[in-house]
């Protein structure tokens, strides 16, 4: 089942969002298998993600290669909020 995860990690700012996003670009996970869809969000200073993805699955083995990149950046990682999706409106 699709899930909705948001994060809100301590010390993540805009700087280090776009030099994750180019670290998992090197690591071949710029695009994972499973996210439907990616959200940043915030001030300069402090940025929250929204993503859904296919399946649980599918973002645990995303983790696998972006953890180790938000801990090596100091980002203090906050407990995502997982939620299953029942209903989508496009458009």
């Amino acid at each position: 089942m699709a899930i909705v995860i948001k994060f809100k990690h301590l010390g993540f700012s805009k700087d280090k969002y776009l030099e994750v996003i180019k670290q998992l670009e090197i690591a071949g996970q710029g695009n994972p298998k499973g996210r439907f869809y990616h959200v940043c969000y915030g001030s300069d200073n402090e940025v929250d993600i929204l993503d859904v993805w296919n399946n649980m699955e599918d973002f645990e083995a995303f983790g696998e290669t972006l953890i180790p990149i938000l801990t090596a950046m100091n980002i203090q990682l906050g407990k995502p909020d997982i939620q299953e999706i029942f209903g989508v409106i496009i458009g």
